[in-house]
């Protein structure tokens, strides 16, 4: 956070220096000089700050490296820290950045078919996640074909809603052409490592026309996110009568059923 953005956020609560100094624990001279630049805010603070003026958690710090091995009860509970419907009923983490919380779940080898249905919604929901951080991590952990197939399905879905004059869709499309420099020529699962040859050979031949140019082996489209509206939480093309296709994200949902109740992410409730 800049020091710009630092003072923006005081004055638009209607805060003055020292109020605002009072709530984060701070003197008034100091928070000055975080406002003039002259001191930096450093990642506690930044945390403390969008508690305190309920900020979205884009402003949150980014870390320096990626907790690439985490549980999926953990990955579920930070997806609902930061509102994902899917996890609603389940108590949140403390909130993190969602550009970590999409890129930590993206490095998994094996990721719970209703955690991949997550992805794409955090890309449409927080559209101002840092492009430059994303890309490059993404190239240094050899994830851009993965992120840029999550980012064609997030733009994908958006297109489907009408929503291709957003900022939303502006900033997907911005971060999906910086990606395309940086797409690998070597085919990848969308976080399935575990597939069986004959189950790789049928997404090969059956995927859609994204996953084929990231490389991608999946069967994921945006009819298949069932909050892909991220204004209403609702299926955007149920209205219109689209089914669903059968194929491996959807029979990969039912398979996870069973493990996930036994982690006590799935309440007693039919998909």
């Amino acid at each position: 956070m800049t020091a710009k953005e630092f003072r923006l956020a005081r004055k638009q609560y209607g805060w003055t220096q020292v109020k605002m100094a009072e709530r984060l624990g701070l003197s008034q001279p100091y928070l000055a000089l975080l406002e003039n630049g002259k001191r930096q805010v450093g990642p506690k603070l930044l945390k403390k700050l969008a508690g305190v003026l309920k900020l979205r958690p884009t402003v949150l710090p980014l870390p320096d490296f990626l907790q690439t091995k985490v549980s999926p009860k953990s990955l579920a509970q930070q997806f609902a820290a930061l509102g994902y419907p899917g996890f609603a009923y389940m108590r949140g983490a403390p909130r993190r950045n969602p550009a970590e919380v999409l890129l930590t779940a993206l490095a998994q080898d094996n990721l719970e078919s209703r955690l991949t249905e997550a992805l794409p919604w955090v890309l449409l929901h927080y559209p101002e996640m840092n492009p430059d951080w994303l890309r490059d991590q993404a190239r240094l952990r050899n994830l851009s074909n993965r992120l840029g197939f999550i980012v064609s399905l997030a733009k994908g879905a958006a297109g489907k809603m009408g929503d291709t004059n957003s900022t939303r869709y502006r900033c997907l499309d911005h971060l999906e052409t910086q990606l395309r420099e940086s797409r690998l020529d070597k085919e990848d699962t969308l976080c399935q490592e575990s597939l069986s040859d004959r189950e790789r050979g049928w997404l090969l031949e059956t995927r859609p026309t994204d996953a084929d140019y990231w490389h991608v082996l999946t069967d994921w489209r945006p009819e298949h996110l069932q909050y892909a509206d991220v204004g209403t939480g609702q299926h955007p093309f149920k209205a219109s009568g689209t089914s669903l296709p059968r194929g491996s994200c959807l029979s990969n949902c039912l398979r996870d059923t069973a493990s996930y109740r036994r982690l006590g992410l799935l309440q007693d409730r039919t998909f």
